[in-house]
């Protein structure tokens, strides 16, 4: 008999993880499916596929496979080592493609006798296999992650045909984003992956969001941050000012003696969320009035007059 060697067959690494040994297997099973397949000896083809994975995904049986080694050729005349027992625990499959090859029956005491002994096998027509889940990333404005609603999106997608050939193709949905979501969130359409094979579901669709950038505020978690200029007088003094917040403005104080940089909360105006919802932190910013007329530099000379401060006096032991 003839040694299959299950790697090549399925083009992975001796040390492919099992992971990897999935999506290969998926993706030749979809390209081979004699249902679907126009490939030259496709049904051979998809019988080899089944089998290296029905061998690969196992661990006791990869492990009992490996035990033979590297050395042997795909193609070769192959005998079982002297006093080979075969792989001890061998059950019914269920759901195979077809019946295994000698070489398999040789390894593992099933093959194509195995109907006998409890191997059972299901019909080509009948293979049965869910969709891959597929993979997007959308980007949403930060009114929209706070208020949620519907967004229509336009997503590239790979989808493979009848003949195993991979095309991009645009597809438009119509989502639901939750209030409060963040970027890094996943949202997931159940079923609007790839087909499945047969009577199989489909997968499903994770889209990744990604809240865009915005030109005043900015996220931290469900945070929310604005910087807010103010005037020398409105930190002086104190005021009562009008601050933009997601849910639209609001009115804040600044108590007097303020200073550039001090953070001010504004308690659950921040993004949604459960239990509770994020604050919006307001950073003060003093902005300085130019003096471009005789009275506006005159004004600033009085100041420093009848208002001296040295605003450095206890910098690194400075002494102006």
């Amino acid at each position: 008999m003839e040694y299959k060697d299950y790697y090549k067959i399925l083009g992975v690494s001796r040390d492919a993880k099992e992971d990897e040994i999935k999506k290969v297997y998926r993706k030749l099973a979809r390209k081979y499916h004699p249902d679907v397949s126009k490939e030259t000896n496709a049904e051979e083809k998809f019988k080899a596929v089944q089998e290296a994975y029905e061998v690969l995904k196992d661990e006791k049986k990869r492990a009992a496979y490996d035990q033979l080694g590297s050395d042997w050729q795909s193609g070769q005349e192959f005998k079982p080592p002297p006093n080979w027992q075969g792989f001890q625990g061998f059950e019914d499959l269920g759901g195979g493609g077809g019946d295994f090859s000698d070489f398999f029956a040789s390894i593992f005491g099933g093959g194509r006798g195995a109907r006998q002994s409890g191997f059972r096998h299901a019909r080509h027509g009948e293979f049965n296999q869910r969709g891959n889940d597929e993979h997007a990333k959308i980007n949403i404005s930060l009114e929209e992650a706070f208020r949620g609603g519907t967004k229509t999106v336009h997503l590239q997608v790979r989808e493979v045909d009848a003949y195993g050939q991979t095309h991009t193709k645009t597809r438009t949905l119509k989502i639901t984003i939750p209030k409060g979501i963040i970027s890094g969130q996943q949202l997931r359409l159940a079923q609007q992956g790839s087909p499945g094979i047969g009577k199989a579901p489909a997968g499903d669709l994770f889209l990744e969001i990604d809240v865009n950038p915005h030109p005043a505020f900015s996220l931290q978690g469900r945070d929310v941050y604005l910087t807010l200029p103010v005037t020398p007088w409105e930190a002086a003094l104190g005021a009562k000012v009008t601050v933009p917040t997601l849910a639209g403005p609001v009115e804040m104080k600044i108590a007097a003696g303020a200073q550039a940089g001090q953070k001010l909360r504004l308690k659950g105006r921040g993004l949604p969320g459960h239990p509770i919802a994020g604050d919006q932190y307001t950073l003060l910013q003093i902005v300085t009035p130019p003096a471009n007329t005789d009275a506006e530099r005159a004004l600033y000379e009085k100041m420093a007059q009848e208002m001296p401060f040295d605003p450095r006096k206890n910098l690194l032991g400075y002494v102006s």
